[in-house]
C-alpha cells in the first residue's frame, strides 16, 4: 500500500536562489518544514519537496509557477494538509507551494448569495466571517480544511444531502496555469453555456491542472430552526431502509450520518456519551419551525416503522453542537479503540438502494478479520466510510488491510458505484482509476493533462494512472 518509486527530478541551485530572492523567508528548505509538507493526515507514507514558498498573492503564485517550468521542475500545491490519499506528496520533489497565507476574504455578496475568497480561507473562518450577515458556506467535511484544498479534491461532508458538494457551490475560480498564466473560469452569474465548463474541469482536479487561488463560492441564509436526532436501529438494514424511504420521500433532510455499532462504542468512550451501541442514525433538519417540526415527524414515523427506539432530541445549539462535535471526533474515537495502532480511512460511494448490501458485506468482511474496523457514513448520497486499524509496521497487517479495502471498493464497483465519494484519488486509490472508467475513458483524461500541464510538472503520480 505505499507509494510507488518515482524518479526525483533534481531542484537546481539556481532555481531556489531566484525563490529565495524573490520571496527571502518565505522560502524554506529546513527539514522540519519540508516534511511537514510532504505528508496529509493519512496514513501514506512521506514524501517531502525540495522547498516550500508561502506564496501570499496570485501574482506571486504565477511568478512562482513560471520560474518552476522554465527549470522543469514539479509543483506541488499545500493548503492544510487534511487530505487522506497522499495528495500532497512531493512523489518526483520539486517546490511546494504553500497557499495558507493567502487567507484573505476579497468579497460578501449578501444579496447575491456568493463570496469570493483566497485559497487559504478555511471553511471555519469563511463561517466565522459570514456569522454576522445571516449567511453560512454548509459543506464541512469535518476538518477545517482550506477552501482550496475542498475544491481541488472536490469535498462534501455531512452536509451534502441537502447542499451538495463543492461541485455544486462553486461559481468561478482564479487559477494559475502550469506555464505561469493566470485564468478566470467563469464570471458571477449562476449559470452559463458559453463554452466549455471549466470551472468543473478544475474542481477535483487535485492539483494536476494548475494552482488554484482564488474561489467564488454559493452562500446559503442560515435557516430559521434546526433540530438534531439520534436514533438507534435493530441492524444495518433497518437504519438504511429509513434513509431511503426518507429520501424518495422527498424530505430535504440536511444531514443523515449512519454510525456502526463499532463506532457507536467509540464515540461513547471518546466523548462521554451514552448511545446505545447499535447501528445509529444522526439526523439533522433545516428550515423554518413549522417545515422542520413536519420533516421530523415523518422521519421519525419512518423510523418508527422499521423498529426504531425513541428519537433523542437535541434542539438547543449547544446540544447540536455537542452531537455533531461527536460525530466529527469519530476518527480521534476510534483510534482509542486500539492506542497506539495508525487509522487507514478509506471510503466508497453507491447508489442508496446498493447501501445496505456495501455495508452490510463491508461489516461481515470487518467481522471475519483479525484488524478492529468502524464504519460511519453520510448516507444520504450513499457514501461510508470504514477506519481499519492497524500497525503499518506489521507487514500481515497492511496486507490484510489492503484486502479489505481492495474488497469495499471491488464490491462498490460492482454494485455501480466509485472508489471514493469525497476523500479523491491522490495516489492512494490510483490503482482503482482503470477499473472505474476503463481505458478509453482514462486515455481522454491523460489527454486533457497532456494539453493542459504537457511538461506534466503539475502534482505529479496523482489522480490518472501512468501520470
Amino acid at each position: 500500500m505505499s507509494h510507488r518509486q518515482y524518479d526525483r527530478i533534481e531542484t537546481p541551485e539556481s532555481l531556489i536562489a531566484s525563490l529565495r530572492d524573490m520571496l527571502g523567508d518565505r522560502l524554506s528548505t529546513a527539514a522540519a518544514v519540508l516534511e511537514q509538507h510532504g505528508k496529509d493526515e493519512s496514513w501514506h507514507a512521506a514524501s517531502p519537496p525540495d522547498a516550500v514558498v508561502f506564496a501570499t498573492s496570485t501574482e506571486e503564485v504565477a511568478k512562482v509557477v513560471t520560474l518552476c517550468a522554465e527549470h522543469n521542475v514539479p509543483i506541488v500545491p499545500f493548503g492544510t494538509g487534511s487530505s487522506l490519499e497522499g495528495h500532497v506528496a512531493a512523489l518526483r520533489g520539486g517546490i511546494c507551494i504553500d497557499l495558507s497565507r493567502m487567507d484573505a476574504i476579497l468579497e460578501v455578496n449578501n444579496e447575491d448569495l456568493d463570496c469570493r475568497v483566497q485559497a487559504g480561507v478555511t471553511r471555519e473562518q469563511l463561517n466565522d466571517h459570514l456569522r454576522d450577515t445571516g449567511l453560512f458556506f454548509p459543506i464541512d467535511p469535518g476538518a477545517n480544511a482550506s477552501i482550496g484544498g475542498m475544491t481541488a479534491t472536490r469535498a462534501s461532508g455531512t452536509n451534502a444531502v441537502r447542499y451538495g458538494t463543492m461541485r455544486d457551490n462553486v461559481l468561478n475560480l482564479t487559477v494559475v496555469t502550469p506555464d505561469g498564466k493566470i485564468i478566470k473560469t467563469a464570471n458571477r452569474a449562476r449559470k452559463s453555456s458559453a463554452g466549455y465548463d471549466l470551472t468543473r474541469l478544475f474542481v477535483g482536479s487535485e492539483g494536476t491542472l494548475g494552482v488554484i487561488t482564488e474561489i467564488a463560492l454559493k452562500l446559503y441564509g442560515i435557516p430559521e430552526a434546526m433540530s438534531a436526532a439520534v436514533c438507534a436501529f435493530p441492524s444495518v438494514d433497518a437504519a438504511v431502509d429509513t434513509v431511503i424511504l426518507t429520501i424518495q420521500a422527498g424530505i430535504p433532510v440536511a444531514r443523515i450520518e449512519f454510525l456502526d455499532e463499532m463506532q457507536i462504542r467509540a464515540i461513547n468512550n471518546y466523548s462521554k456519551t451514552d448511545h446505545k451501541e447499535a447501528p445509529t442514525l444522526f439526523f439533522e433538519f433545516h428550515g423554518t419551525e413549522a417545515g422542520v417540526k413536519e420533516q421530523a415527524e415523518f422521519v421519525q414515523s419512518v423510523a418508527e416503522e422499521f423498529g426504531a427506539e425513541a428519537f433523542q432530541w437535541a434542539t438547543r445549539q449547544e446540544d447540536r453542537n455537542k452531537l455533531w462535535a461527536a460525530r466529527h471526533k469519530a476518527y480521534y474515537a476510534s483510534l482509542q479503540l486500539e492506542p497506539g495502532k495508525a487509522g487507514m480511512p478509506t471510503d466508497v460511494c453507491v447508489p442508496i438502494s446498493k447501501l445496505a448490501e456495501a455495508i452490510r458485506e463491508t461489516r461481515a468482511d470487518c467481522d471475519a478479520s483479525p484488524l478492529t474496523c468502524t464504519i460511519v457514513g453520510h448516507v444520504g448520497d450513499g457514501n461510508f466510510h470504514t477506519l481499519i486499524l492497524l500497525d503499518p509496521e506489521d507487514p500481515a497487517q497492511m496486507a490484510e488491510a489492503k484486502r479489505l479495502h481492495d474488497r469495499m471498493v471491488e464490491r462498490a464497483l460492482k454494485l455501480g458505484g466509485t472508489c471514493t465519494g469525497e476523500h479523491g484519488i491522490g495516489y492512494g486509490k490510483l490503482d482503482f482509476m482503470e477499473a472505474e472508467h476503463g481505458p478509453d475513458t482514462i486515455a481522454l483524461m491523460r489527454a486533457i493533462k497532456g494539453a493542459i500541464d504537457p511538461k506534466g510538472l503539475m502534482n505529479p503520480g496523482k489522480l490518472i494512472p501512468g501520470l
